[in-house]
């Protein structure tokens, strides 16, 4: 015999249904809204990095086009060999990036890595005479790596500003007192997060130089070993990106341009761009940032 329910039970059983559909109603808006703005959020980095993307390009193949016009300049040449050489090794990273050889993970190094193209391409440009995009009269930016020095050190934080303090286009000795400072702030960024007994322990058959010690393409190895990377044509960017930079500073310390060794303003501002353009790059591949999403 069926059991009997009262009204009053009747209509309790309906406002309990009732509610959990409304319950239930609520939970799947609430995920399709949770869904709607994950599409929003990955659609407008998708367009940030396309946009990023076309930036990127645009301005390396500008600075490519200006570095053909001038092919014929006796000036430079070991410096432009250095440049050639960078611009053949991102080539190298380019191709193997269209043969979806790297994931969403490389997206941002890849970014990097055709900005750090065109600063290469740019400073020879300037070397030989062009003014740099985005030239302005007015004081030089802050710098852009403050937050790297701090996290390094307060002493590489200080020396670094007084380099900075010293690249004045009235100072002889600008460009010799800087590249010490920025060679140094590469050394100590290289020897301070790749110890050479850490290197050697992760990477046993790592390149050494007469000294026995870890070679700078070994430290650049490890840094991204650190990171779950292994990949020569990455390491060969990196290693031909810092290599430019040391070819930078020997062209500005040999003495020969400029009345008494003194340098324009904006081939000054243009040294400090590229090696401050370096060391963001080296620190987000220290750092792994260089390695998250776009």
């Amino acid at each position: 015999m069926a059991r009997r329910i009262s009204s009053s039970q009747m209509q309790s059983k309906l406002r309990q249904i009732n509610s959990k559909i409304r319950q239930a109603q609520t939970k799947q808006k609430q995920a399709i809204n949770k869904y709607n703005q994950e599409v929003r959020k990955h659609n407008t980095k998708v367009r940030a990095h396309n946009s990023r993307v076309r930036a990127n390009r645009d301005r390396l193949k500008r600075e490519l086009q200006k570095l053909a016009r001038s092919a014929s300049k006796p000036q430079y040449v070991t410096f432009r060999t250095s440049v050639e050489t960078v611009q053949r090794s991102y080539s190298a990273l380019e191709q193997r990036a269209g043969a979806d050889v790297y994931s969403e993970r490389f997206d941002r190094f890849l970014d990097l890595s055709e900005r750090e193209a065109a600063n290469s391409a740019s400073v020879m440009n300037v070397l030989q005479g062009d003014m740099p995009e985005n030239e302005t009269e007015d004081e030089p930016p802050a710098s852009e790596i403050d937050h790297i020095l701090n996290a390094i050190s307060q002493d590489v934080h200080d020396r670094w500003h007084g380099a900075l303090f010293a690249l004045s286009p009235k100072n002889p000795d600008a460009a010799r007192h800087f590249c010490t400072s920025a060679r140094e702030l590469l050394t100590e960024i290289l020897e301070r997060f790749a110890q050479d007994v850490d290197v050697k322990q992760a990477l046993p058959d790592c390149e050494l130089t007469q000294q026995g010690k870890p070679t700078r393409r070994a430290k650049i190895r490890y840094f991204f070993h650190q990171q779950g990377i292994s990949d020569d044509a990455v390491t060969d960017f990196v290693e031909t990106d810092m290599e430019n930079v040391v070819q930078l500073f020997r062209v500005f310390n040999d003495g020969t341009h400029g009345s008494s060794g003194r340098f324009e303003h904006n081939k000054l501002l243009a040294i400090r761009a590229r090696v401050e353009g370096a060391v963001s790059f080296l620190w987000g591949i220290i750092t792994g940032s260089a390695f998250s999403a776009a």
